[in-house]
């Protein structure tokens, strides 16, 4: 699966009425170690189709952002049933965020 740019128009859809846990990681273009976890998030969506995973680009949403408190980045936040359930911050392993899945 592909992974979603989520946007404030479409966070409602994609993140809140989700059918699936959903995987938002928060970044910015300019971020070092976002750019190094970039590679592991979108290997994430590739192999699984069991969860949603969507990026919130910081600069380009910075309301969606606040909203959730997103201090520093890269930030990774799981939601279920439209509810924020997991939250880790900076670069993770790939197991690490499998596990904050499941």
């Amino acid at each position: 699966m592909k992974v979603l740019t989520i946007t404030a128009e479409n966070f409602e859809k994609e993140v809140l009425q989700a059918k699936k846990p959903v995987l938002l990681d928060f970044w910015a273009s300019w971020c070092g170690p976002c750019r190094m976890l970039s590679p592991v998030v979108d290997e994430i969506a590739e192999e699984n189709d069991t969860f949603i995973v969507g990026k919130v680009n910081v600069d380009e949403q910075g309301e969606l952002a606040q909203s959730f408190g997103i201090m520093s980045i890269p930030t990774l936040i799981v939601f279920r049933d439209g509810k924020p359930v997991r939250q880790s911050l900076g670069v993770q392993p790939k197991e690490a965020i499998l596990e904050m899945l499941n």
